[in-house]
């Protein structure tokens, strides 16, 4: 058997839509599978079982990208096409049974709707499929040692970005002597691109900062998380990939929809502003604005949500 799974070209999406390909699998044994996702993604699903082909998706004008992804699969007969892009392309392909996504349910969460294509219910939670070369990569970058605390300052649209000294804040509270995890090392987490967002979190910790800014692409990154004890990051792809990776993962959450893109599972949480989202951006929001819609979002408030999640998980 053969299935085309196609996926977000986001890593967020990516992540969420690992519980259902994991659903999949395990109904088909054995079946191959070919993977069309965004190509910064691409990493998080080269260790996955039956794996055949990866199918990078670079967007381009004019929904090209579509048509060369047609080409790369038109000649092949597939048992299973899932499309979670809901676009015609599945309906272009010689397949035994097409999965499409439709249009979005208000009020429910992106794993939920993936999980209403198969009926599932309670849906699967995202996964991590991660190789051994990665678990050795991580475990050079993050030793044994001390406990570690994982920081994402960045996001990749500045106005869901929580201000850097406030992580930094949060980040000594946390490892401080008072806190979760007493002397705990502090590893900061970004994009190459993203240097300058997570600098000052960085250079807070001093001797027990962890400098994991660009090491290494996203399977790498999944098997780093699995090593910490605690996340604590903007709504993000790498809030998702930690909550996926099965540690403590809370989410910052400001102009953007929690009850649809909060970290999903039982080890997860999240804390917002007071304003909701549609206090926050309402008609006629700018999303393009050079602005940082965050600040109402306190460093007690934070710590106030990040003990509850730990006391909530170290009941289990």
């Amino acid at each position: 058997m053969r299935l085309l799974f196609i996926t977000a070209t986001r890593i967020g999406d990516a992540v969420l839509s690992t519980g259902l390909l994991a659903q999949l699998l395990a109904r088909h044994p054995g079946i191959r599978v070919t993977v069309a996702v965004g190509r910064l993604s691409a990493p998080l699903f080269q260790a996955l079982p039956g794996l055949e082909r990866l199918l990078p998706v670079d967007k381009q004008s004019y929904s090209r990208h579509w048509l060369k992804l047609w080409g790369a699969a038109a000649l092949t007969r597939w048992d299973i096409v899932v499309d979670l892009r809901g676009s015609a392309t599945a309906y272009l392909l010689w397949t035994g049974q097409r999965i499409v996504i439709g249009k979005r349910r208000p009020g429910r969460h992106r794993v939920e709707e993936l999980g209403d294509l198969l009926d599932l219910s309670p849906p699967p939670g995202p996964r991590v499929w991660l190789s051994e070369a990665a678990r050795r990569r991580a475990a050079e970058l993050l030793p044994q040692g001390a406990p570690i605390l994982a920081v994402a300052p960045a996001a990749n649209w500045m106005g869901k970005q929580w201000p850097a000294e406030r992580f930094a804040a949060l980040a000594q509270r946390l490892s401080g002597p008072e806190g979760i995890l007493p002397n705990a090392r502090i590893a900061v987490f970004a994009a190459p691109h993203e240097r300058a967002q997570a600098a000052p979190v960085l250079e807070a910790a001093g001797d027990r900062g962890i400098d994991l800014i660009g090491s290494g692409d996203l399977l790498d990154v999944a098997a780093c998380l699995q090593r910490a004890d605690f996340f604590c990051g903007n709504d993000s792809g790498l809030m998702h990939l930690a909550a996926a990776s099965g540690i403590p993962t809370l989410g910052l959450f400001g102009p953007s929809p929690d009850a649809r893109y909060r970290p999903w599972g039982a080890r997860a949480g999240f804390v917002r502003t007071p304003e909701s989202f549609l206090e926050l951006t309402g008609d006629g929001f700018d999303f393009a604005a050079k602005a940082c819609f965050m600040e109402s979002l306190t460093v007690n408030a934070a710590e106030a949500g990040a003990r509850e999640l730990w006391a909530r998980v170290s009941e289990d």
